[in-house]
């Protein structure tokens, strides 16, 4: 890590901890990092609301957390930054250990 981090990036940092701190976006990452999919499979697949998923995405897609395709009229989302995952991926292991 470098020695002159900025404050933005301090912040930045927090902030995103922040975002990773709700369980449903946990779950809603996990389920991402393993396949693309549309809100519609999302929250079925995790047994929430449609206006939930939508909440959620909406939140990860502001910080860059997740990333999406339009195919016709659907929307298909998946995560956007490795380094993010293999971190929640490390916590899950550290967690599961």
């Amino acid at each position: 890590m470098s020695d002159s981090v900025t404050e933005e990036t301090i912040q930045k940092t927090a902030d995103t901890f922040k975002v990773l701190s709700d369980p449903t976006r946990i779950r809603i990452l996990h389920y991402l990092c393993q396949k693309e999919a549309s809100v519609s499979d999302i929250a079925s697949s995790l047994d929430l609301k449609q206006s939930t998923v939508s909440h959620q995405l909406r939140t990860l897609k502001l910080y860059r957390l997740v990333t999406h395709r339009r195919e016709g009229t659907s929307i298909y989302y998946t995560f956007k930054d490795d380094h993010v995952m293999q971190t929640l991926e490390q916590m899950i292991d550290h967690i599961e250990e």
